[in-house]
C-alpha cells in the first residue's frame, strides 16, 4: 500500500490543469462495445479506473492501444459476454458495461460490484430497467444472468434519478426496436456527455439533462473521436484544495456551469472568485466563513464534493452544518479528521463542523475515494506533517494529484 507524506502550511498558487472526467470517461469507455468498430478517445484520466475498465474490455476480447494521451479502442472481436467477478469486484462502475453487453448482443452475465464502501447502492433500480425492455434477469448467488430474444423501447420510471441506471437503460436501448422514455432520468453533466457521443456515433437520443430522455433505437453505429469532458468533482476539489490553503490560483480546464452549486458554496465561504471561459480564478479570504450544505442529486450540490468541502470547512469561522442525503456511510473520513484536531460531530445524516482556528498533521487513512481527497486537503492545511495510508483509493480517481498540487507549491512526497 501508498502513502502520501504532506508537509502543511503551503499557500496554493499558481495554474493548474484538470483532466478529463473520470464519470463521464467509464459510460463512455462501455459504450464503444455498441459499435462494432474502432473509437478513439481523447481527455481520458490516467488513473485506476479507467485503467480496469480497459483491463476489463481485454479481458472480453477488445482491443486498447494508449499512446500520446490517445485511447484507441477496437470492440469489433469481443466475443465473450461475461465480465470477470474478481474485476467487477474492484469497481462500482464496472456494472455499466452489462447495459453496453446487452445493447449490442442480448446477454450479459455478471456480478454485483465492488467499489468504495459508502453506503448503499443496489443495483435493482437497473436491473427493472432491463426487464422493462424485455430482458430476462436470473440472479443466483451473486451472478446476475441477462438475456433476450430482442430488446423492445418501452417506458422506463425510475423510482430515483440513479445516474448508473439512467446509464444502463440508455445503453441497453440504443440498438433496440423502437422508442424507449426514461421518466425521472438523471440530470448529471457525464449524461449530457454520454449523449453526445452515442450521437455522435450515430444514436438518437434526446433529452439528456432533464428528467425526461428518449431513445430511438437504431441498427447499427459508426467509428467515431470523442473529446470527453472536464472533471467537474475534481475543478471542486482543488478549488476547495486553493480556499483552504488561502491561496490565490486559477483552474484551468472547467466547464464553469457544471460546477455553479460548489461555486456558490465557495462564496458564501467568503471566497472571491472569478470566472473567463474555461477558466476559474478563485482567491481566498484570511479565514473562512462557516456555511450550511445539503448534498442532492444534479443541479444540487454534489455528494462527492460533500468530504472535500467538510474538511475544508473544519478551519472555517463559526459552526457549519452539512446533511447528506445520498450516501449513508459518507462521513467516514470525519474521525480521522478528528485525529487532526477538527471538532466534527455525526448525528444521522449530518455532520455539525465546529470551526478550529488550527489542525495539525497526524497518520490517517483514506476510507474512500473522496473521503481521502478530504484527508489530502487536511494534510495541506495542517500544521507539520500528516502521512495518509491507503492511498489507492485516491488514485481510483485523481489523475497525477501529487504533481498537480506540487506545481501549486505543496511540498508532497510518496
Amino acid at each position: 500500500m501508498s502513502s502520501y507524506i504532506i508537509e502543511g502550511g503551503k499557500k496554493l498558487e499558481g495554474t493548474v490543469k484538470i483532466s478529463g472526467s473520470k464519470n463521464s470517461s467509464l459510460p463512455i469507455i462501455a459504450a464503444t462495445i455498441l459499435n462494432a468498430g474502432k473509437t478513439t478517445l481523447y481527455n481520458v484520466p490516467n488513473i485506476h479506473d479507467t485503467q480496469m475498465m480497459f483491463k476489463i474490455l481485454e479481458t472480453i476480447g477488445a482491443k486498447v492501444e494508449k499512446k500520446n494521451g490517445k485511447i484507441k479502442i477496437d470492440t469489433s472481436k469481443i466475443e465473450k459476454f461475461e465480465i470477470p467477478e474478481d474485476l467487477m469486484h474492484k469497481m462500482r462502475s464496472s456494472v455499466i458495461l452489462a447495459g453496453a453487453l446487452i445493447g449490442r448482443y442480448k446477454k450479459a452475465v455478471f456480478s454485483y460490484p465492488g467499489g468504495c464502501d459508502i453506503g448503499a447502492r443496489p443495483i435493482d433500480l437497473h436491473l427493472k430497467s432491463f426487464e422493462k425492455l424485455g430482458i430476462n434477469v436470473n440472479q443466483n448467488y451473486g451472478r446476475i444472468e441477462c438475456e433476450a430474444d430482442k430488446i423492445k423501447g418501452e417506458k422506463i420510471n425510475l423510482d430515483f434519478p440513479s445516474v448508473g441506471a439512467t446509464e444502463n437503460a440508455i445503453l441497453a436501448s440504443v440498438l433496440a426496436e423502437g422508442t424507449t422514455e426514461i421518466t425521472n432520468a438523471a440530470r448529471e453533466p457525464e449524461i449530457i456527455d454520454l449523449q453526445n457521443f452515442l450521437n455522435k456515433m450515430g444514436a438518437k437520443i434526446t433529452g439528456a439533462g432533464t428528467d425526461q430522455i428518449q431513445i430511438q433505437g437504431v441498427k447499427k453505429l459508426k467509428d467515431l473521436s470523442y473529446n470527453i469532458m472536464p472533471d467537474r468533482i475534481e475543478a471542486g476539489s482543488f478549488l476547495c484544495f486553493i480556499a483552504a490553503t488561502k491561496g490565490n490560483a486559477i483552474v484551468e480546464n472547467v466547464n464553469y456551469t457544471h460546477i455553479i452549486p460548489i461555486i456558490n458554496k465557495l462564496e458564501e465561504a467568503d471566497c472571491k472568485i472569478e470566472v473567463e471561459h474555461n477558466r476559474v480564478k478563485i482567491i481566498a479570504p484570511k479565514r473562512l466563513k462557516a456555511i450550511d450544505i445539503k448534498t442532492m442529486p444534479y443541479p444540487g450540490f454534489p455528494t462527492d464534493m460533500q468530504s472535500v468541502i467538510a474538511s475544508m470547512l473544519t478551519t472555517a469561522k463559526g459552526t457549519s452544518i452539512i446533511v447528506e442525503n445520498i450516501f449513508e456511510n459518507r462521513y467516514k473520513y470525519a474521525q480521522e479528521l478528528n485525529k487532526m484536531g477538527s471538532k466534527i460531530t455525526i448525528e444521522g445524516k449530518s455532520a455539525i463542523i465546529r470551526g478550529v482556528r488550527r489542525i495539525y498533521g497526524a497518520n490517517v487513512n483514506a476510507t474512500d475515494l473522496r473521503g481521502g481527497a478530504a484527508l489530502v486537503l487536511a494534510g495541506l492545511v495542517a500544521k507539520g506533517t500528516t502521512k495518509i495510508d491507503n492511498v489507492e483509493y485516491i488514485l481510483r480517481g485523481y489523475e497525477n494529484l501529487d504533481k498537480k498540487l506540487e506545481k501549486l507549491g505543496a511540498k508532497w512526497d510518496r
